[in-house]
């Protein structure tokens, strides 16, 4: 069986949006990863660090869905990290009102024995020296390494960040990241600067406007699929990763074509996330709901057309 390692934070957030908000309910990258992740019923680890405040049924909930914790650190007498947001009307926007890094400012990630020969690595959002600092513990060279970043790091620890995608093969960034990485607006200029800083596959994620997948001279894109009512959007560019990388690990296959099925599926799982506040529709999402709404994708994306010759 294909094994995934997944570094990213196990978190506490607490959200507000026109729906409604929230008191401090599970989040962080890793979570939304290792949830999208394990619809895909393979052997998967997250290496992550958390407080004594954390709860067991939180850490259980992850287990009980077959995924590794033994990576996730508990610093009894430390506080768990903590973020906060306020989302606007068009639910695109955001304002951080809190982040409080806690246990997470100390963490030094050590990845399982067990787990240091992954054949797939997803390294969550977190400092780019905690995220090479993951691949320098692995025992073998990972088929398939993907990165995914913010701005904030752009802004932090861009020399730190550029050495870190020159080790990578995938990059997933939402277009404002692109562009801030790149300084060019047009994301097909943008994807081709990035290519050249090391990894062969770029993916940019647009939000309520698709993803798109660039690989050397092809560009795949997929649309976000038209839903009803968006609750709270955090964590859908996680379950999109986690989407993506858990369908190329069940695959073992890395190819283009290959990475155009991780991309729907990426964006097939993103659907559900939005739905409720946090972690609770990915937590009790089922096959057939998932297989229901591949073919709502497959319907709103397949036309037939006559070309002249």
């Amino acid at each position: 069986m294909s094994k995934l390692l997944i570094v990213g934070t196990v978190a506490f957030d607490a959200i507000e949006t026109p729906f409604g908000k929230t008191d401090k309910i599970l989040g962080g990258a890793a979570t939304f990863i290792g949830l999208a992740a394990s619809q895909f019923n393979l052997d998967a680890a997250i290496v992550s660090v958390v407080g004594g405040d954390f709860p067991d049924e939180y850490l259980e909930l992850l287990a009980n869905k077959d995924i590794d914790i033994s990576g996730i650190e508990v610093v009894k007498e430390g506080k768990t990290f903590f973020w906060s947001g306020l989302y606007h009307n068009d639910m695109n926007s955001r304002d951080t009102l809190a982040t409080e890094l806690n246990v997470l400012a100390d963490f030094n990630p050590v990845v399982p024995k067990g787990y240091q020969d992954s054949d797939v690595v997803m390294l969550g959002n977190l400092h780019p020296l905690v995220q090479s600092s993951v691949l320098s513990q692995m025992t073998k060279k990972p088929k398939l390494v993907i990165l995914d970043t913010m701005n904030f790091w752009m802004d932090n620890a861009l020399d730190e960040l550029h050495e870190v995608i020159k080790k990578v093969d995938v990059i997933t960034i939402n277009d404002e990241e692109a562009r801030q990485l790149t300084n060019e607006y047009s994301l097909v200029v943008a994807a081709r600067k990035i290519h050249q800083m090391g990894p062969k596959y770029v993916v940019i994620k647009k939000g309520e406007h698709g993803a798109l997948l660039f690989h050397e001279d092809n560009v795949f894109f997929a649309p976000a699929l038209p839903l009803e009512e968006v609750f709270d959007p955090t964590g859908a560019g996680d379950t999109f990763a986690g989407g993506f990388a858990g369908f190329l690990s069940k695959a073992q296959d890395i190819s283009f074509e290959s990475m155009k099925n991780a991309v729907i599926y990426g964006s097939t799982l993103a659907s559900f996330c939005v739905e409720k506040f946090g972690t609770e529709r990915m937590k009790n999402l089922h096959e057939n709901d998932i297989q229901k709404r591949l073919q709502e994708f497959r319907n709103l994306t397949q036309f037939d057309i006559e070309l002249s010759s």
